[in-house]
């Protein structure tokens, strides 16, 4: 798995596990636009000040940090890469349904939805 800058390849600044790419793949399959790419971003909001969004993409746009895992890309802006490095964006399925998980170890609070959280 490498990250990219417009400048060079770097070592990848998050983990973007397999079970999350085979997901976004799918996605854009039932899609049937092979140009879409993962873009996870962090805005204000949500109950701890912050909170993750995540949304499909197909420009790349300048400063973008790009993640690949098996021919899918993901996408950070500059802004969010701050919150996000270290990060691991995962998906899983069980009893209480399937979702986009989010480990940040930037993150000093969560919410109890996952969804927000507070920097450390």
């Amino acid at each position: 798995m490498n990250a990219e800058t417009a400048d060079n390849a770097i070592p990848a600044p998050l983990d973007f596990t397999d079970a999350a790419a085979a997901k976004v793949r799918t996605l854009i399959e039932e899609e049937k636009n092979p140009n879409l790419k993962l873009r996870v971003f962090i805005s204000g909001g949500g109950c701890s000040g912050f909170q993750y969004g995540f949304t499909f993409d197909e420009e790349i746009k300048d400063g973008d940090t790009e993640v690949e895992n098996g021919g899918v890309t993901l996408l950070i802006d500059p802004m969010s890469f701050q919150y996000l490095v270290g990060a691991e964006i995962d998906y899983k399925e069980d009893l209480q349904g399937a979702q986009f998980i989010i480990r940040n170890p930037n993150a000093q609070t969560t919410c109890g939805c996952g969804s927000s959280f507070s920097p450390a």
